[in-house]
């Protein structure tokens, strides 16, 4: 007999591929705040000023060492010290010995549009024990000390050396920035870029003053740019005249100010600038 056949099973439909899943958008970051969107990744510029020149000596040491020799050196060490950044370049005021009126140092700084200005020297007072490195921003006001007064109207005097007439040379806008809120600001920063600058200093040999002093050097008046002048020794003193003129020393000195100002600028990063070089 024949077999009944045995019923059909319907094939089961496939199975549909699982829908892709659509990953969740990522979060929006926050805003930049104000300050973040002006920080933009640029060349950072500082200018250099190694003091007097050419027939100005500034000091001279008991065994004769001049002082504008010196500082000449030393920021030339430091300018190579710092170009070995890629992200810095250093203009000089002066590099080599020849005369630059203060009023011209201070032109060229805000010309490039400097980020920082460091005018490098070596003291001198009338007694030869005085010793140890300071660091000089601009004062308003009075000086902090007689003996910064002092010094800042002997560092004047630098263009009557150099035969300048300095009341026949007025800049009108650093004269009235004088009293403007960007002066302000640039005496704040210069403060706490000389604090910067001191601590290495201190590491290196004897500081005179432990705090930044602040007088009217008149190389530290450009308004827009945080400004210190650094004495690295007194070269009125017979053991830092001798230091001084010590090439390891010098290094020494170099490597300091080169901590300090890379230190200035991790806390403080570069803003944009107002206008193209």
């Amino acid at each position: 007999t024949a077999r009944a056949a045995a019923p059909r099973v319907a094939a089961a439909p496939p199975t549909p591929p699982a829908p892709l899943r659509t990953p969740a958008p990522a979060p929006e970051p926050p805003p930049p705040s104000a300050a973040e969107q002006q920080r933009i990744d640029r060349l950072v510029i500082v200018v250099l000023d190694p003091g007097h020149g050419g027939e100005d000596p500034g000091a001279v040491g008991p065994a004769g060492t001049k002082e504008k020799d010196v500082v000449l050196s030393i920021a030339l060490q430091l300018r190579d010290r710092l170009n070995a950044n890629p992200n810095l370049r250093v203009l000089m005021t002066r590099d080599e010995d020849f005369f630059v009126p203060l009023h011209e140092r201070v032109r060229k700084a805000r010309r490039v549009q400097a980020d920082l200005f460091v005018s490098i020297h070596a003291d001198a007072f009338l007694k030869p024990e005085a010793r140890g490195a300071s660091v000089f921003a601009l004062s308003q006001g009075g000086a902090s000390s007689a003996a910064a007064r002092w010094l800042a109207q002997r560092e004047n005097a630098a263009d009557l050396v150099g035969g300048l007439n300095v009341a026949a040379v007025r800049d009108e806008h650093v004269m009235r920035a004088m009293f403007d809120m960007s002066t302000t600001a640039q005496i704040k920063d210069s403060l706490k870029l000389g604090q910067e600058v001191l601590g290495p200093l201190g590491r290196v040999g004897r500081l005179h003053k432990r705090g930044v002093e602040q007088a009217g050097f008149a190389v530290l008046k450009a308004p827009d740019v945080p400004s210190i002048l650094v004495e690295t020794a007194f070269i009125s003193n017979p053991e830092e005249e001798q230091r001084l003129r010590d090439p390891d020393y010098q290094a020494q000195l170099v490597e300091a100010l080169a901590t300090g100002i890379r230190r200035w600028f991790a806390k403080n990063p570069p803003l944009a600038r107002n206008r193209q070089l």
